[in-house]
């Protein structure tokens, strides 16, 4: 069974489906089971067991139980209107990147960081994982933001259970294109 395919599924039901709307808007939970009765109209092998191996094994913590066991969520990139996900609000480090292909920077430029189809825009904590995001869209731009001034601004930047940062927006003027 490829789990890497059902991880992709995974992710779109908890994070972009409405039809059915599989997860609480309050908070992004959907129940285990429910999700797994889903997947197995697809994947009929499907189980509770892989479910918690794609959960362990995703590198990037897309996911997330509740503490009962009983819950599910993706930890960020809702594109569900009005999905709130609890995010803490820390002090952030001097600078956080973002990666983004060259063909969108004359209008990232223009515009500033926009979250288009997401509710917030995600910033990586360093520039090696804002490669990594440029890169699936083409020739990565990594562009430096200035996260303490962005805050200390009065600009809402929240950092999520797996390390993301995000806003839901940034101005052209907190960043620039990062070369290292």
């Amino acid at each position: 069974m490829n789990l890497k395919r059902i991880s992709v599924k995974l992710s779109w039901m908890l994070r972009h489906c409405q039809d059915p709307l599989y997860i609480d808007l309050n908070g992004g939970w959907a129940d285990v089971e429910e999700i797994i009765t889903a997947l197995n109209e697809r994947y009929p092998e499907f189980d509770r067991e892989m479910l918690e191996q794609i959960v362990a094994e995703d590198k990037k913590g897309r996911y997330s139980f509740d503490e009962s066991g009983a819950k599910i969520r993706a930890n960020q990139g809702h594109s569900i209107p009005g999905v709130v996900i609890e995010m803490e609000s820390p002090e952030p480090p001097e600078f956080l990147y973002h990666g983004t292909a060259a063909q969108f920077l004359d209008a990232i430029m223009r515009e500033g960081l926009k979250p288009m189809t997401r509710q917030f825009v995600h910033i990586s904590p360093d520039y090696e994982t804002a490669v990594k995001v440029g890169s699936r869209h083409g020739k990565p731009v990594v562009l430096q933001i200035r996260a303490r001034d962005f805050k200390n601004d009065g600009n809402e930047l929240c950092l999520s259970s797996n390390g993301v940062w995000q806003a839901k927006a940034v101005p052209p003027e907190y960043f620039t294109v990062y070369t290292k």
